[in-house]
């Protein structure tokens, strides 16, 4: 079909209507190909970050306390899934601890109240994040621990720790059980990660750049992703 255009201004009135009308389509046929491959909804993440407040957890060379590193991988893990919609709970979002007033038994009433957020958060999976420490300086690499009597937990915990060799240097070779209350407290299956040795000079010199926390992170994601099946297309 020919349309004939009496003068310029037609023509600009004409072309300026088929732009916007095409960059509309094109709009929102992007955002609803974004919408189809997001699990909206579907699950729920609990991200533990290990220790806080008085209880600093492991310190390093430098003055470095673990429960700063661990809320700083936990905030980039989150991130990264809430970009694909996955619902993610934080047991906590500062640098405190979750014992209230400090007191005698604060440590207990702190993994309470962690517990307490893993039970009302109705989570797919708990992942609590964590660093290492050990007398003997040469100990390193990142190692993950997966819930007793849970194979589920082996499954991921099994992603997690082969991704960590891939992409990590000197990661453990393999996933181990571990007995930890944050594991045990629930029936969800979860993990615990010792992201690395704040003990270890070299470690810890990467430990504390946003670059290996952000990299940790995304083996983190990776892993998780997987576990839960999606697709990437």
């Amino acid at each position: 079909m020919f349309i004939v255009f009496k003068n310029f201004k037609s023509v600009f009135c004409y072309l300026l209507i088929f732009t916007v009308l095409f960059g509309a389509n094109a709009f929102f046929s992007f955002n609803n190909q974004i919408v189809t491959a997001s699990p909206i909804d579907k699950f729920c993440v609990v991200l533990d970050a290990g220790h806080g407040g008085i209880d600093g957890g492991c310190q390093g060379s430098t003055g470095v306390y673990e429960r700063d590193i661990n809320l700083n991988i936990c905030n980039y893990v989150a991130d990264l899934l809430n970009q694909i919609n996955i619902n993610v709970v934080k047991t906590r979002e500062t640098q405190d601890g979750l014992y209230g007033v400090f007191a005698s038994g604060f440590k207990m009433r702190d993994l309470t109240e962690r517990k307490r957020i893993i039970e009302q958060s109705n989570a797919d999976l708990v992942v609590s994040i964590h660093l290492n420490s050990f007398p003997n300086p040469k100990a390193r690499g990142a190692q993950v621990y997966y819930a007793l009597n849970s194979d589920i937990s082996v499954k991921l915990a099994t992603l997690m720790q082969d991704l960590f060799v891939k992409n990590l240097s000197n990661a453990r070779k393999s996933c181990l059980p571990g007995d930890f209350y944050i594991l045990n407290c629930t029936d969800k299956p979860g993990v615990l990660i010792e992201c690395g040795f704040l003990s270890n000079v070299e470690e810890e010199a990467l430990l504390v750049t946003q670059e290996y926390q952000q990299k940790i992170a995304y083996q983190i994601y990776c892993a998780i992703f997987s576990y839960f099946g999606l697709s990437s297309n």
